[in-house]
C-alpha cells in the first residue's frame, strides 16, 4: 500500500468471536488510521453503540449471546442508528442468509475469507471516502 492515510474520525466495529478474525480485518483497515474498536460478540457490539455510535460495522453472523442477524434488527429498530453502515463478513453464503441479511437491514454481504481489495473498497464505497483502488 501506498502511504497512511488518515480517517480517523470514523470509527469502525469489528464484531466476530474469533479473535484472529478480528485481528486480520483490523490489520487490513491499518493503513488508513480508522477508529477501530473490536467486539466478541453481539451482546458487546450493541453497548458499543450505547458508548459511542459508530460509522461503520464489520459483522460476523454466527457467534454466541447475540448473532449477527439479531445485531442488524436490534440496530435497524432504533432510528438514531439508521445511518450506521453495516457490512456483514461471514462464512455463511447461501443465498436465504445473504438475503435474510439484507431483508433486515444490512448494507453489505462479503464471504470469508475475506480478500482485503474487497473489504476496503466496500469500506471506502459505504463511508464515502475518496479512495480509488485503496490497495495500491
Amino acid at each position: 500500500m501506498h502511504s497512511s492515510q488518515d480517517f480517523s474520525q470514523f470509527r469502525i466495529l469489528i464484531v466476530d468471536d474469533v479473535p484472529l478474525n478480528r485481528v486480520l480485518v483490523e490489520k487490513m483497515l491499518g493503513n488508513f488510521n480508522f477508529n477501530v474498536h473490536q467486539c466478541e460478540n453481539g451482546l458487546e457490539c450493541m453497548k458499543e453503540f450505547y458508548y459511542q455510535k459508530p460509522d461503520l460495522v464489520l459483522l460476523d453472523i454466527l457467534m454466541p449471546l447475540m448473532d449477527g442477524f439479531e445485531v442488524i434488527e436490534a440496530v435497524r429498530e432504533n432510528p438514531a442508528w439508521k445511518d450506521v453502515k453495516i457490512i456483514v463478513l461471514s462464512a455463511l453464503n447461501s443465498n436465504e442468509d445473504i438475503v435474510k441479511a439484507y431483508n433486515l437491514g444490512a448494507d453489505d454481504f462479503i464471504t470469508k475469507p475475506i480478500v482485503m481489495d474487497k473489504l476496503l473498497n466496500t469500506v471506502a464505497k459505504h463511508l464515502h471516502l475518496p479512495i480509488d483502488n485503496v490497495s495500491k
